[in-house]
This record gives structure tokens, C-alpha cells and sequence, in this order.
């Protein structure tokens, strides 16, 4: 029985295309974004931590970023720390908040025919 050595590597090496392309490709394009955005801070950005601490940028300093969480109250982070950079939501008005309000089903009868059971 001549085995081939081809054949017997064959399943390994289409694991490791397949990893490759299922795992470490797109995690390395995530991660060279994460480095792009924390290089792209100015100050004035609102930002939140990978700890969830949500803050303004006050400046910058080699690897160091200052924040300021509340008026007067400055930390320094580093710039690995930030996990993305908040963008400004507009306002909503009162009349555009009542316009999204779904309107139910509702027959004014009192009766709630979304909670019965048949």
C-alpha cells in the first residue's frame, strides 16, 4: 500500500487555510482598525474606554491619553485603553418621538389579544 504523503498532509494543511481565513485575517484587520482609530484622536472627541468609561478627549501625549470624565476631572489612559470614539446622535424632537410610538392593535375593548393563549 503505497500511501501517498501528500494525501495524509492534505487535511492538515486545508485546517490551516482554513483558520487562517476564518480567524487570524479578520482579527488582524480588526485589530489594525482599533489602531487606526486610536491613532486618528483630537482632542474634543468623545470616547469610550474598554471599561465602559465614557469621556472627552483633553490632549494628547506619546502613548498617553488625557480624559476628562466630568467637568474638572482629568485621567490619563492609555491610548490602547480607548475602545471606540463615540459619534454625535442627533436630537430627536418631541414630535418625531410621538411618530415612532407603534401603534398597537389596540380595540379600545381592554382587552390585550397580544398576551391570550388559544
Amino acid at each position: 500500500m503505497g500511501n501517498n504523503p501528500l494525501g495524509t498532509f492534505l487535511p492538515l494543511i486545508l485546517l490551516v487555510v482554513v483558520f487562517y481565513f476564518l480567524l487570524i485575517r479578520p482579527q488582524r484587520k480588526r485589530q489594525q482598525e482599533q489602531v487606526q482609530m486610536q491613532n486618528s484622536l483630537t482632542p474634543g472627541v468623545r470616547v469610550m474606554t474598554t471599561t465602559g468609561l465614557f469621556a472627552t478627549v483633553v490632549a494628547l501625549q506619546d502613548d498617553d491619553v488625557v480624559l476628562e470624565v466630568a467637568p474638572g476631572v482629568e485621567t490619563r489612559w492609555a491610548k490602547a485603553a480607548i475602545g471606540r470614539v463615540l459619534t454625535p446622535v442627533d436630537e430627536v424632537t418631541d414630535e418625531e418621538a410621538e411618530e415612532t410610538v407603534t401603534d398597537g392593535s389596540d380595540t379600545g375593548n381592554g382587552d390585550d389579544t397580544s398576551t391570550k393563549q388559544s
